[in-house]
């Protein structure tokens, strides 16, 4: 089990930070042509939000850029520090740094992991090589029952310390705030804990929670850090991989999150979270979902989903095989695609197969990775865009 050793807030905006952002804003103002402004300063003065969910492939990396310029990255994508791990390492964190390119920003300022699970903090250290990251944040030392807790070990004493050494490190609990310019970053959920008041607004009691049935699940999962992003009238939330029985604390009697314009990840689609007492409570219009390819998108969640009060559309990262024709949406929402599809998607949903070494593989997506980015104003109003086919849908005042 390792140690994380948490330091000061307060050195996240130390003088050597202010002074290195001002002089990036200078460079690029001194370099443009005739004076104007680049990309990246204007990117400083935007009036939205600007949310990337990256491809990475059945993992999680999801990007908030507030109009300040200041980001915030929640988890890294899968990888590992050898072979075919090192790969998607080395894939997903050049999926990340392309998202960050495009948002016009040079650096993470702070990175939020939410649990030791390698499909969420694998892709950290290639990240780090490529992006300076200033604040790294998560919930502790990790579950040592999980049934993945030998990578985490390995991680959590060999690299974490040397990446946290370069930035600041703050192990965070329910109730907290991460401050990120212009943004209320609300923690909600960590270390197996949730918060005990309701956010603003919220606390209304919640019907659905006599029909609750408790779920399954890991050690790890139910320790994800979960967070509630609020710019203006827009929120956001985001509960890593939060399992239905701590779906249930935060729900139940009162709905202690209030209601979403959008909800993000959502455990990939698995159906270990994505109950019923939360989900529709929450009330959101749209849902990005981080499925892979045969990875979440599973049947009882999308009827769950489809079924929710005001969910307008769901999004996802990838067409699944978990959901058939039967539950999947039509392909204008779905970001990626396989390598060599099947010339026809069966109508039934498949089985997920067995873990283990022996399952067969998953439909290869190694091609061009898209992601779907949400512009969001602090009114509430939003924007999606699909950056694989362009489709935007735009989701106006209510």
């Amino acid at each position: 089990m390792s140690v994380l050793v948490s330091t000061s807030r307060e050195r996240l905006h130390d003088r050597w930070g202010t002074l290195a952002r001002a002089s990036c804003v200078l460079a690029v103002l001194l370099l443009a042509p005739g004076g104007a402004m680049s990309p990246r300063a204007q990117g400083q003065t935007s009036q939205t939000l600007q949310i990337y969910v990256v491809d990475v492939e059945g993992g999680n990396a999801t990007l908030f850029v507030a109009p300040s310029g200041e980001s915030l990255l929640i988890d890294s994508g899968n990888g590992g520090s050898q072979g075919a791990a090192l790969a998607n390492a080395v894939r997903d964190a050049g999926r990340i740094v392309a998202a960050s390119n495009d948002a016009g920003i040079t650096r993470i300022d702070h990175l939020i992991t939410t649990h030791w699970h390698s499909d969420h903090f694998g892709g950290m250290a290639e990240l780090a090589s490529r992006l300076p990251i200033r604040h790294f944040i998560d919930h502790g030392t990790n579950a040592p029952d999980d049934f993945a807790h030998a990578a985490a070990d390995e991680f959590l004493r060999n690299t974490y310390p040397t990446l946290i050494a370069k930035g600041t490190h703050t192990i965070v609990q329910p109730g907290d705030r991460v401050a990120v310019a212009g943004l209320d970053v609300l923690v909600l959920t960590s270390a197996g804990r949730t918060i005990s008041n309701a956010s603003p607004g919220a606390g209304r009691s919640n019907p659905l929670c006599a029909e609750f049935q408790p779920g399954q699940n890991n050690a790890e999962d139910p320790l994800s850090v979960g967070v509630l992003v609020s710019f203006g009238s827009f929120r956001a939330v985001h509960l890593g991989d939060l399992t239905k029985n701590k779906e249930f604390e935060l729900a139940c009697p009162a709905n202690r999150i209030g209601t979403v314009q959008m909800m993000l990840g959502l455990h990939h689609g698995v159906d270990s979270s994505n109950s019923r007492v939360l989900v529709h409570a929450l009330h959101p219009r749209v849902a990005i979902m981080n499925n892979g390819t045969r990875k979440g998108g599973q049947p009882d969640v999308m009827k769950t989903l489809h079924s929710s009060p005001g969910l307008e559309d769901l999004w996802q990262m990838h067409f699944s095989e978990l959901s058939g024709q039967e539950y999947t949406v039509p392909g204008m929402f779905i970001a990626n695609v396989t390598d060599n599809p099947a010339q026809a998607m069966t109508v039934a949903p498949a089985q997920a197969p067995e873990a283990g070494a022996a399952a067969p593989p998953a439909p290869v997506h190694n091609g061009p990775a898209f992601w779907i980015k949400v512009s969001a104003h602090n009114d509430g109003s939003f924007v999606v865009t699909n950056a694989r086919n362009g489709f935007s849908k735009t989701y106006g005042l209510q």
